[in-house]
């Protein structure tokens, strides 16, 4: 497996993506878009992912990231345990749970997501690097019911036919966006639920300004979701005064050793805006 930290001089994000292109091909060979779809008709019904992340105005939901690490970080969580991780996240005021599953830069899996599945009821977004109608059946198969689509790293025509498919699943599609374009981008493809990445994938710099700053720009029908940088309530509350009502936060989570410490800072994280733990 390849590690983290690497000193090809070829951008990150590329490296990331030529490497899945690998993976889809080699699992072509061993298993068709037939082979999947037979194994989709014996499934249960996809989770609500979209309506789990879509709070009232007084409330936010948390989808709390199961992420062991990161090319920028490097191992964020060494003892990682996705099923017992994932209950806590479950008992502590997650919405819905993300589980990454990209093996060889994050250090993902996709067996993680069957074992998080049978661990919890929460709806599953797999958080991946999505660039082939193939890998939403196999996220559908491995027990995801919504999938991550980067708009940086797939054409328009590509993001338009992903959603479709997706919703030909019954799954939901979180859109990552960093830019105005790409949010534009998104809206055109029919995205109902976009992602306003705080982190540009190209730098991996994170500037907290971008979710609130694109956020004017998204439709009332569509759901914002504010990922990556969000580390306190004051962070949430500056978000939700913007009107958004959803987070993705993972490393601040993963980085508390203490698995209870863990739960009880969610549960911080996870309160309506403005109100105090009692």
């Amino acid at each position: 497996m390849s590690t983290t930290h690497t000193t090809d001089s070829t951008p990150i994000l590329r490296r990331i993506v030529e490497a899945r292109r690998r993976h889809i091909r080699d699992a072509k060979r061993l298993t068709t878009v037939r082979d999947l779809l037979s194994r989709i008709d014996d499934l249960e019904p996809p989770r609500e992912f979209r309506a789990a992340v879509s709070p009232g105005k007084t409330d936010v939901a948390v989808v709390a990231e199961l992420k062991k690490a990161s090319p920028s970080r490097g191992v964020i969580r060494s003892d990682f345990r996705p099923a017992e991780l994932a209950r806590c996240l479950a008992q502590n005021g997650a919405a819905a749970l993300s589980v990454l599953t990209e093996p060889d830069f994050f250090l993902g899996d996709p067996a993680y997501l069957e074992q998080v599945r049978t661990a919890v009821g929460l709806p599953l977004l797999r958080k991946d690097f999505i660039v082939d109608p193939y890998q939403v059946y196999e996220s559908r198969v491995l027990g995801a019911d919504a999938l991550l689509l980067i708009v940086k790293i797939v054409q328009p025509g590509l993001l338009a036919d992903l959603i479709g498919v997706a919703r030909d699943l019954g799954m939901d599609a979180l859109v990552e966006i960093n830019t105005q374009h790409e949010l534009e981008t998104a809206l055109s493809a029919g995205a109902d639920t976009i992602g306003i990445n705080n982190r540009n994938l190209e730098t991996f710099g994170v500037d907290r300004d971008t979710a609130v700053r694109l956020s004017r720009h998204i439709p009332d029908e569509v759901t914002p979701v504010a990922m990556s940088g969000i580390r306190s309530r004051a962070d949430i509350d500056e978000c939700a005064r913007a009107g958004i009502r959803s987070f993705l936060i993972g490393e601040t989570l993963m980085r508390i050793p203490d698995i209870g410490d863990m739960g009880r800072t969610l549960g911080q994280l996870a309160q309506r805006p403005g109100t105090e733990t009692l």
